[in-house]
């Protein structure tokens, strides 16, 4: 009778190894990424980044076509041929922009609007406006460089989440500061992705290989757009509480990645020297950090909303404040004392003379609206 032989095959079986951001200098210490890199292909699209930056587009546009230089100002534009969206002299907007009064009239923040006529929905429309052409490319070229890395790696809503409460805290914050001259905060949601991205740094600072150049990229980025804010019509104290504000939800919001061991086959990008790959897992990790962190956001939120609907005038508080949001030049003045002019209309022609200094110049026309002589005015006093 032949001997059946029967092979026991035993089969080992490992799941895949884990490992917390706190094990990655003991388990894998050289395994890391780049914060900038090609790391991750995540399934979604930067369709919310794409989102934004088309609205702020469609708005500007939009402004500029109100605005009407070549009727309004009688020919008196910057690229004339491009017609009815040409813009404002150099002399009035440094931003090769709109005029005050354009701003004012699409909801621009000014303090006599905003608090004593109670025009508060000004909070939600000032974050979409843009001073003129140049404040336009410089912060929708910073939002998609930012906007877009951020959102592929930790996902649209979220991503959304920051750009939305951001913009709003920044106007907030504005608001506390505003002066009777139009202000944007366009650049508040901005800031709000800046501050997003340290806190992505911050909470994950043992992942990434290239945190110097990371760092100097966002101070970079945030000196440039504080910088603008310098100049008239862009509000430099939106910036700050966007950032601040930037930087509480994404303390919040985002994650922490894992490092796994994957088979060799399923490396795909992640080319390391062991078989390990980064993954960013939606863990609700450390949560007495996200729990101070949204205590503090909606402290923000609620103190901001209460003083501005309180009225309060943070200037009163704070001398020396204006001085971070501008810069007096030859062209134009910080002072926000009320002004007031002469108007005077002889044979088809309106002379315009500043009461405050006795300042005058004439216009070879005299049918415009008063508030283009408004603009004319604030252009001689100052």
């Amino acid at each position: 009778m032949a001997e059946t032989i029967r092979d026991h095959v035993e089969l080992e079986i490992h799941s895949p190894k884990r490992f917390s951001i706190d094990q990655i200098d003991e388990s894998l210490p050289k395994c890391t990424t780049r914060f900038f890199g090609s790391r991750l292909k995540r399934k979604e699209n930067t369709w919310v980044i794409s989102l934004f930056v088309m609205i702020n587009l469609v708005v500007f546009v939009s402004t500029m076509i109100v605005n009407d230089c070549p009727r309004n100002s009688k020919g008196d534009c910057v690229l004339a041929a491009i017609g009815r969206v040409s813009f404002q002299p150099l002399s009035e907007n440094p931003f090769l922009g709109p005029s005050s009064s354009t701003l004012d009239k699409l909801g621009a923040l000014q303090r006599k609007l905003l608090i004593q006529q109670h025009q508060m929905w000004r909070l939600f429309t000032s974050p979409w406006l843009h001073a003129g052409i140049i404040n336009l490319v410089i912060n929708l070229s910073s939002v998609i460089f930012v906007g877009v890395h951020l959102e592929q790696e930790f996902g649209s809503w979220r991503i959304g989440l920051v750009y939305i409460l951001s913009a709003f805290v920044g106007s907030l914050t504005a608001a506390l500061f505003i002066k009777n001259n139009p202000a944007v905060t366009s650049s508040g949601a901005l800031f709000g992705l800046l501050g997003a991205m340290l806190s992505a740094l911050i909470r994950n600072w043992k992942v990434y290989s290239d945190k110097p150049s990371a760092l100097v990229t966002l101070f970079f980025l945030v000196m440039v757009n504080f910088s603008v804010g310098f100049l008239p019509h862009v509000d430099n104290f939106s910036n700050m509480g966007g950032f601040v504000s930037g930087i509480l939800l994404g303390l919040v919001l985002f994650f922490t990645p894992q490092l796994g061991e994957v088979p060799e086959h399923k490396r795909g990008l992640f080319e390391y020297n062991r078989k390990s790959s980064i993954e960013f897992k939606l863990k609700l990790d450390k949560p007495v950090t996200r729990s101070i962190s949204l205590v503090l956001f909606f402290f923000v939120l609620a103190g901001g909303l209460t003083a501005v609907l309180h009225g309060v005038n943070a200037n009163n508080y704070c001398s020396w404040c204006h001085h971070i949001d501008c810069v007096t030049s030859k062209r134009w003045t910080c002072n926000d004392k009320e002004i007031s002019c002469q108007v005077t209309v002889s044979a088809g022609r309106l002379t315009v003379t500043c009461k405050r200094n006795d300042k005058y110049r004439m216009y070879p026309y005299a049918d415009i609206s008063k508030a283009r002589i408004g603009d004319l005015c604030s252009q001689i006093c100052s």
